[in-house]
Formats: C-alpha cells, structure tokens, sequence
C-alpha cells in the first residue's frame, strides 16, 4: 500500500463521519428557518425540528412564550407536541432533534422523557444550558433513558441569531431614554 493509500475501512468511517455532519447540518437549517421565525414574531429565535431514521421531518417548534403567554412553549416542546400529535404516540425513540440552543433543564427533561434518541444542538447556552454547559441531564446514567448528544452544528450561526435578537434590546435597557 502507497502512503496516499487510506485503509478502506478508515476511508468508509471518514466518509460515513462527513455525510453524518452534512445530514446534522441540512437539518440544522430547517431548525435554523423555524428560529427566525420565531425572532419575527417577537420570540426568542429558537427552532426544532425530530427528524426520524429515514431522514422525514416529523415535527416543527419553535419559542412562542411571548406569542402564546406560555412559559413551557420552547421549540423543543412545541416540536415534541407536533411529532407526538403526527405519531400518534408520546415515545419519540428513533428520533434525532435538532435543535439552535442547547436545551435547558425543563427541555432536556422532556427529550428524556419522550425518549428520543439523538439531540444535535448549535449553540451553547451558558446561563442554562442542561446537556453539556450546566448540566448532563442527556447522559445522566441515574435516568431512565438516556440520549446522544452532539453539539456545535453551525454554532456561528445560531449564535448569531441570538446576538441579533437581543442586541437591540440590551442597547435599549442600557439607553432608556431613546
């Protein structure tokens, strides 16, 4: 074997690693287009969506607390609440969630509890992040499932979403008098 030469079964795992990464990232952009969505209705760009094995888009979310006066309205609910209504079925196993912001404590716990499999995330959320940044609520091995977690799918661009979002809001606070 030449020194250009891959072993076959390191060329087949880096090619199936890369095709996983543009899967994460095509799904990422639907979630992306539901967090803009949400920023357009005046709510925190956050999106959703639960993708399953054959790669269908079988529910949609995104933050409507404002819209809807509701403080569990986070996309990743709303997302569940749609795939769970198209199932017919509350257990969500199969299923990959994709998602802008890492999930706080209130949505990793229902990701635990409708049992997905997977959540792709973009950004870190360091004020409530529950998956990596302040918790491990995904992993937890004292749960009763568990899921995989695999963050940082176009942090730049849903991070920049959220600067966005609050830029003009903070420069607002900090001028009231404008």
């Amino acid at each position: 074997m030449t020194s250009s030469e891959k072993p076959t079964a390191f060329a087949d795992a880096a090619t199936a690693d890369e095709q996983a990464l543009t899967r994460d990232a095509s799904f990422m952009r639907v979630a992306i287009e539901e967090a803009v969505a949400a920023a357009n209705s005046g709510d925190v760009p956050v999106g959703a969506v639960l993708v399953d094995a054959a790669g269908m888009i079988v529910g949609r979310g995104r933050n409507r607390r404002e819209l809807l006066q509701d403080p569990t309205a986070h996309a990743e609910v709303e997302a569940l609440r749609d795939a769970a209504r198209q199932r017919g079925a509350w257990r969500l196993a199969g299923l990959t969630v994709y998602v802008t912001l890492e999930p706080c404590p209130m949505c990793a716990g229902a990701l635990v509890n409708a049992r997905v499999s997977r959540l792709v995330y973009g950004c870190t959320d360091p004020k409530a992040g529950a998956v990596d940044t302040l918790f491990t609520i995904g992993r937890d091995l004292r749960l009763n499932h568990r899921y995989e977690v695999q963050g940082g799918v176009l942090t730049d661009e849903c991070a920049g979403l959220l600067r966005a979002f609050f830029a003009p809001r903070r420069k607002e606070k900090a001028d009231p008098g404008r």
